[in-house]
């Protein structure tokens, strides 16, 4: 007869042979999700996996279901990754979940548009935490596989649209499962080396499953928290995944990302000739202008300058002691020629004029004019003054002699 064990003995013995099986360990199970209950209290996910025949109960706890980037639901195709064992209280065989993937796009899309809104909402899409990206960058890191055909695009574009700039690149697989932590890492190394003035996220084209590692939420916060510019730049135009919105700049391809990030030197160049065609213009305008001015403020200068007041009352000067000379040589021309007229004048009441033509002039011996002949009386003594004698006579006779005589006896004299 068998030995007899209690309940808690045998499940606690299934437990055991459950727990040893190394195949039930580290077990994969695709399943459809059933049942499911979030407790929000405690954290935990509980629900159960079917397929067409049968369903086992599984349970998330807190600690894994906090990593997972979507929500599960009821009718949600699923690949769970955990062990199986026993719950001892109740007997109950199930499925400790310690991972969960969608399986099939319509999951992994779901899925996405879970943590896209969640994302969202925590505001690492929001347009004002979008940085500029710099005009002409210095050095541009870049995160993409090291052999891939991205890579080459990139460089191809940047040396022929603009050769100074440096890349600093940081090798990380784009697809895989180590892929998303070696991009997140190749992101933080390049921000935190500080040499990158932007930094590109890219890989080549590829399926929506090749592609879909971009969507990893480790991937978007890394971005996120990115304090240089960085610039999404994976797949195609029609490609879009989370990396995209949380970048500060979407790119189409790699291609486009190295043409939005660099200008093109053929237009710089253009621009510097045009510029300076304008600082030429715009210098000789201003040249000209300051002539003008100089012109008109040398007029101004020459109108009231010290020079030319002292020019000016030169001139005056000139011209008051022009008309001074003038005025006095005519002054003296007419003094001149009143002098003359007074000469002419004196002259002819000259008594040596008067002599000269046969008068005399009487004198008192004692040297006194005689003023008339009336005052002479006979015996007297005179002084007769001629023009070439002076005689001494005596006065014997007196005789009154009329005008008319006298210029009788002068004309006949004529």
């Amino acid at each position: 007869m068998a030995d007899i064990i209690t309940v808690t003995a045998l499940n606690r013995y299934v437990k055991t042979l459950l727990e040893r099986d190394v195949v039930l360990d580290g077990l994969a199970i695709r399943g459809e999700i059933s049942g499911f209950v979030h407790h929000f209290k405690s954290g935990h996910f509980y629900f159960s996996l079917k397929d067409s025949q049968c369903s086992v109960k599984a349970v998330m706890f807190s600690r894994d279901a906090r990593r997972l980037a979507f929500v599960p639901q009821n009718g949600m195709r699923v690949i769970v990754r955990g062990r199986v064992s026993l719950f001892e209280r109740d007997g109950a065989f199930q499925v400790y979940a310690e991972d969960m993937i969608p399986d099939g796009i319509g999951s992994m899309q779901l899925a996405l548009d879970q943590l896209k809104a969640r994302l969202a909402a925590e505001g690492l899409f929001d347009e004002r935490h979008k940085k500029p990206i710099p005009t002409e960058p210095a050095c541009i890191g870049v995160v993409t596989s090291a052999t891939g055909a991205a890579l080459q695009d990139i460089c191809n574009i940047l040396r022929r649209r603009w050769p100074l700039v440096r890349v600093l690149l940081a090798p990380a697989n784009v697809q895989g499962e180590q892929a998303a932590q070696e991009i997140v890492s190749g992101i933080r190394r390049l921000d935190a080396d500080g040499r990158a003035d932007v930094i590109v996220v890219a890989r080549g084209g590829g399926s929506k499953e090749d592609l879909w590692v971009f969507n990893d939420e480790r991937i978007v916060r890394a971005a996120f928290a990115c304090r240089t510019p960085l610039v999404s730049a994976v797949g195609h135009e029609i490609d879009y995944t989370l990396l995209d919105f949380a970048a500060d700049l979407r790119a189409p391809t790699p291609s486009a990302a190295a043409e939005l990030c660099v200008p093109d030197q053929a237009q710089v160049k253009q621009k510097i000739q045009i510029l300076q065609e304008n600082i030429q213009k715009s210098m000789q305008k201003r040249m000209d202008l300051w002539y003008n001015s100089y012109e008109r403020m040398q007029q101004a200068v020459c109108a009231h300058s010290p020079l030319t007041a002292c020019e000016a009352r030169k001139a005056r000067l000139d011209a008051l002691r022009q008309q001074l000379f003038s005025a006095q040589h005519a002054r003296q021309a007419a003094a001149v020629q009143r002098l003359r007229a007074a000469a002419s004048l004196c002259a002819g009441l000259d008594p040596c004029a008067v002599i000269t033509r046969g008068y005399a002039v009487l004198y008192h011996t004692d040297g006194s004019a005689v003023p008339s002949a009336e005052s002479l009386e006979p015996g007297a003594r005179v002084t007769v003054q001629r023009s070439t004698q002076k005689l001494t006579c005596l006065i014997e006779h007196a005789e009154p002699v009329s005008a008319a005589r006298i210029l009788h006896e002068e004309t006949k004299n004529i």
